[in-house]
């Protein structure tokens, strides 16, 4: 066996990510990283106890690439004796009607078409291929958008209890390497190239130009990636405690009824890291954006706001103070309002 098909097997394995039996989805865009993951899933020494759908999502932005991307991933498929989707997606009206970047509408058009395929098929996991190059660049997006702990931890081996990275901890010079040893055939995908792109801006020029000072940058990132990560993992578990200290939930939100009061004597006891947690928790419990402003507003109203003080929110969400208590409401329901809605 490979060293890499053992070293993957054994992460699967140790971190049950994969079990046997499991009916998976594989992303796979025909380019080498999803072609090596296709091939190291089927190869799985308990493969034979999966069941395993290769899906090609043809986004329309490339027609000239497209088919024989299709083809080889179909081939690929057949070859292996697992299955074979194929979903068309329309990314550029798309995201003009939502006016989202072509990037971030291909990317949630992805994963939504990942899911619908899952539940028709009843399959348990979907596996995508990003690798621990990725996982660097992914933390140099996140920083330059301004993203906290949370953000700059990465990405997951498992995501929302269904996608999996298998390839997570793997470098693309080992990839490469295994696809050739295994004169596995793939394509590259002109749009990695185009500069109108972030990420590509982050491949291409951002890190090359840092690596120039830390040669072992990509490692670095991965590494505090990893150690986020964990850090992340022990506060929420303590501001879940936290929070059932401090809250108290009644309704669904944002229905009219719902509401959650807040201990704001008991809030402002805590820790501040933990303090801007529960203000997050709340904020998305309220279906509202949890960002660092609306964060720092709430805990200002907690320390300094006096009785009567209201916060108001988008989307109708208010936060009044009333004898030390957060009372965080949608007075008239979802939907915009200015002004005092009580």
């Amino acid at each position: 066996m490979h060293p890499l098909a053992e070293k993957i097997e054994r992460l699967l394995r140790d971190q049950e990510l994969l079990c046997p039996g499991e009916r998976i989805v594989v992303g796979v865009s025909a380019g080498p990283d999803s072609m090596a993951l296709l091939h190291l899933l089927a190869g799985l020494a308990w493969q034979p106890a999966l069941q395993i759908t290769a899906l090609y999502v043809d986004h329309g932005l490339r027609p000239a690439e497209t088919e024989a991307e299709a083809a080889l991933v179909k081939a690929a498929a057949n070859r292996l004796g697992v299955g074979f989707e194929l979903v068309a997606l329309d990314v550029a009206a798309e995201a003009a009607r939502c006016k989202k970047s072509l990037e971030h509408m291909a990317r949630d058009l992805r994963y939504e078409a990942f899911i619908r395929l899952a539940k028709r098929l009843g399959a348990t996991r979907i596996a995508v291929a990003h690798t621990a190059d990725d996982q660097a660049e992914e933390v140099i997006i996140r920083l330059l958008r301004g993203a906290g702990r949370g953000g700059l931890a990465g990405m997951r081996l498992l995501r929302e209890e269904c996608i999996v990275r298998p390839l997570l901890t793997t470098a693309k010079h080992d990839i490469l390497a295994y696809l050739q040893s295994a004169d596995i055939p793939f394509l590259q995908d002109s749009s990695n190239t185009d500069l109108r792109f972030l990420r590509n801006q982050v491949r291409l020029e951002i890190l090359p130009f840092l690596e120039r000072y830390n040669p072992g940058l990509r490692r670095t990132l991965q590494r505090n990636a990893a150690i986020l990560q964990d850090e992340e993992d022990l506060l929420s578990r303590q501001a879940r405690r936290c929070w059932q200290e401090v809250a108290r939930v009644s309704g669904t939100p944002p229905d009219q009824s719902a509401r959650i009061t807040i201990d704001g004597r008991r809030l402002l006891a805590l820790h501040p890291a933990l303090q801007r947690r529960v203000a997050e928790m709340m904020l998305i419990a309220m279906t509202a954006r949890p960002d660092s402003r609306h964060i720092e507003q709430f805990l200002h109203l907690a320390r300094q706001g006096q009785g009567g003080a209201q916060l108001h929110f988008s989307r109708g969400l208010r936060v009044r103070k009333q004898r030390g208590v957060l009372i965080c409401s949608y007075p008239r329901g979802l939907g915009a309002g200015r002004g005092n809605l009580e």
